[in-house]
């Protein structure tokens, strides 16, 4: 397995050493940006990461979202695309058609990346009833490194956010990864 690491405007800076991949929040909903996007970006594709870029759902206006999400996101073959499905603010969350409908639209949208499903294990579990995840599942379940505690195949496994989110990838190398991620 590979080791990466996932970051927000929460995070200033980030040290990159060890790392083959880096995912970045680009957007959330309709109208925020992340303000250290371009920096955090060019931070990462530096340091020679596969970069990933993921988008916070809300629910309702998900063909507006999708197209918010690519219109901010920078675009570079081998990047990743990724939707976080977890409870918003408000504690509202994106219906299991929603967060379909988004996918396809991405993957609509920007047919020559890959695009993933960001959840928990409780939304896999429990809440997800149609098992869609685009291109892969990204997992976040806080145990042992590359042990989630699903049966379904993942690609990416959040095992911890301390002190940042760490994760890992169930490839063999960062060359494996480069190559799945350039369909």
């Amino acid at each position: 397995m590979i080791r990466g690491i996932d970051v927000s405007s929460h995070q200033s800076s980030f040290d990159t050493d060890g790392l083959s991949f880096v995912f970045i929040k680009a957007t959330e909903g309709r109208s925020y940006v992340n303000p250290r996007l371009t920096a955090q970006t060019k931070r990462a594709r530096d340091a020679g990461c596969v970069v990933g870029f993921y988008h916070f759902l809300w629910p309702g206006n998900l063909t507006a979202q999708a197209e918010y999400f690519v219109s901010k996101a920078p675009e570079r073959a081998g990047d990743l695309l990724a939707v976080d499905w977890e409870t918003t603010g408000d504690g509202t969350h994106a219906s299991n058609a929603e967060k379909d409908r988004f996918i396809r639209e991405v993957k609509r949208l920007r047919p020559h990346h890959r695009v993933l499903l960001y959840c928990n294990r409780n939304y896999w579990l429990n809440i997800d009833t149609t098992s869609y995840a685009g291109d892969g599942l990204w997992i976040a379940d806080y145990v042992a490194s590359g042990k989630p505690r699903i049966k379904a195949k993942w690609r990416f496994h959040q095992y911890t956010d301390h002190p940042l989110d760490k994760d890992v990838a169930d490839f063999a190398s960062e060359a494996a990864l480069r190559e799945w991620a350039t369909p």
